[in-house]
Order: structure tokens, then sequence, then C-alpha cells
């Protein structure tokens, strides 16, 4: 893999970190965001920069792709200046946005009719993660396609799942956002509770992050709530983007998702505040403001 070019197209709050990891690790990685400024200090490391995904593609072998919403990555892969028209026989294409699973396939059976590979890879773990090189990555596709992209999971990620054939990893990853938003209003509430109690709220997280309550969102978006710190590991406004995809997704399988319905309400109402942009742990503002507390 590391006598590869790999093309990279998202430099945003994930992907910048792991274009490092691949960097650090003896990759060449070309780089493209539609705002370049995002992509200055990979330019630095010596990552070459190109002008459009079209021109990426034609410089690289393997293209991954790390974008916002499903319009963007339509666009991306379809688009004029897009990935797959300059797209050549042979390539490995990834895209580890959280998407539709349905895009997923789309993407895929366009790619198979030209001779190129498509896995579809979403990852879990935020900014911390990628920070640190310890993502989940969760991946759809040919098996033996998932097997030869593995080495570049493995400069920024530590779990890594093969889930089934293309689209699998979008629905595992609708499964990581239902949890997630189950996970995070019992975090805020338990957060609002204790507040309204009068208790110190880091004596509340050293007792109950270290029993059956312990979770990730205990231990990373907790302790930034405690100091009424928003800012983003992981966006309001994706995240409602991919509560809305899991929801789709379960009216076409026609099940019931009532909780999680519940709490992207309340998220949308936190971007009616102006808050869209903030960390997912600042749904504790609406749980606040329902209980008149934020003018305490």
């Amino acid at each position: 893999m590391k006598n590869k070019a790999i093309g990279w197209i998202g430099t945003g709050l994930m992907g910048n970190p792991m274009v490092k990891h691949l960097v650090k690790a003896g990759y060449k990685v070309n780089v493209y965001n539609r705002t370049k400024s995002k992509a200055t200090d990979l330019i630095e490391l010596g990552c070459a920069w190109y002008d459009s995904p079209a021109a990426l593609t034609k410089a690289s072998d393997i293209i991954v792709t790390i974008i916002g919403f499903p319009k963007d990555v339509e666009e991306c892969y379809f688009g004029e200046q897009g990935i797959l028209p300059a797209a050549k026989p042979g390539m490995l294409l990834i895209d580890m946005t959280t998407t539709r699973p349905s895009l997923a396939r789309a993407i895929a059976v366009a790619a198979e009719k030209i001779g190129v590979d498509f896995v579809d890879a979403p990852v879990s773990g935020g900014q911390v993660g990628a920070i640190n090189g310890n993502l989940s990555v969760m991946a759809g596709g040919k098996k033996e396609v998932f097997d030869a992209a593995v080495p570049i999971f493995e400069a920024f990620a530590k779990n890594i799942v093969y889930q089934g054939p293309v689209g699998a990893g979008q629905h595992t990853k609708m499964c990581n956002q239902i949890v997630i938003a189950g996970t995070l209003i019992g975090v805020c509430e338990g957060l609002i509770y204790g507040a309204k109690a009068g208790l110190n709220l880091d004596n509340l997280l050293a007792s109950i992050s270290k029993g059956a309550a312990g979770c990730w969102s205990l231990d990373v978006l907790a302790p930034k709530l405690v100091k009424k710190d928003y800012s983003p590991g992981f966006s309001i406004d994706n995240f409602v983007k991919d509560m809305g995809i899991a929801l789709e997704e379960a009216d076409a399988m026609r099940i019931a998702l009532p909780g999680l319905a519940l709490v992207r309400q309340l998220y949308i109402s936190v971007q009616a505040m102006g808050k869209g942009s903030c960390g997912n742990q600042a749904l504790y503002l609406a749980l606040e403001k329902l209980s008149a507390m934020d003018k305490e």
C-alpha cells in the first residue's frame, strides 16, 4: 500500500488528524478540501494539494473521502469534477463519511461499471479518537477489497471490523449513532439532576463513571459539560443529519425508534438557539431550558 498515492478529500475536524497519521506512517497523501485553509498544515507536512476531486483522483491510486452531508458525497463522487468521471480501472475508493446506505450502494454500482472497487467505512470516536489514532472503523464491501484497505485503516484506527456487503458499514454507523443519542441524553439528564440537587459534579462523575453507568460519553463529554465547554469534537449539525438518516432507514424498515426521534427533536431545538456548530454535548442546553435552569 505504501507505494500507492492516497488522495484524501475532507480535511476537517476528523480528516485532518487522520491524514497526519497516514503521513507519519509513511504514506504519500494528496489532499483536497473545499476550504483550502483547513489543509494548510497538511501541505506544510508534504501533502500535495489539488484543486478538485477530479484532479486529485487523476493523481492518486486510492481515494478516501470523509466529508459532510449526503448531497456533498453525491456531488463529490458523481459531479462533473467528481471522483467517478476521473477514476481509472483498478482504483480503490473508500468513503468514510456517515451517509445513506443507499448512496453507498449507488456509488459501488457506478464504480463497478468502470472496474473500480468501493468500500463504505464510516468511523466512530470523534475528533479525540482521530487525534489519538484509536478510531473504530465499521466497513462494508467485498471482503477481499476490505482486506486490501485494512493497512490504511490501521494508521488511525484500533478497532476495524468487517460488517458485510456495501452499505453494511453505514447501517452499523446508524446503530452507533442511535446508541450515542440514547446514552447522551442520559448523561445530560444525570448532570441536570446532579446540578439541581447541589452535588459537586466533578465528584459525581468520579463515582458514576466507574460503575455500571460508565461509557465514552461520561468519560469524554461529561467533563466538558461540567466546564460549560460546548466546543465540537463532532457537531450538532452533523449529528442531526445522522439521526435523520437513521430515522429514514427505520421508516423504510417499518421499525419504531421513539427514543431517537425524541432526542433529534431536542437537538433541533438547540439548532434553533443558534448552537448547531457546537459539540453534541450541547444537548444539555435544551434540557437546561426545559427545567428553567438556564434562568437560575
